[in-house]
């Protein structure tokens, strides 16, 4: 593992942090477009 690779690693990590954080105000995640319908 080079330098490059650990600075990818370390982007990447920072990133998700955003996401993460970013997802935590918003509420739950929207799920892949599933949606269960109020039918029965």
């Amino acid at each position: 593992m080079d330098e490059e690779d650990k600075a990818f690693q370390q982007k990447q990590k920072e990133e998700q942090k955003k996401l993460n954080a970013k997802a935590a105000r918003k509420g739950p995640l929207a799920t892949g477009g599933i949606k269960k319908s109020g039918k029965k």
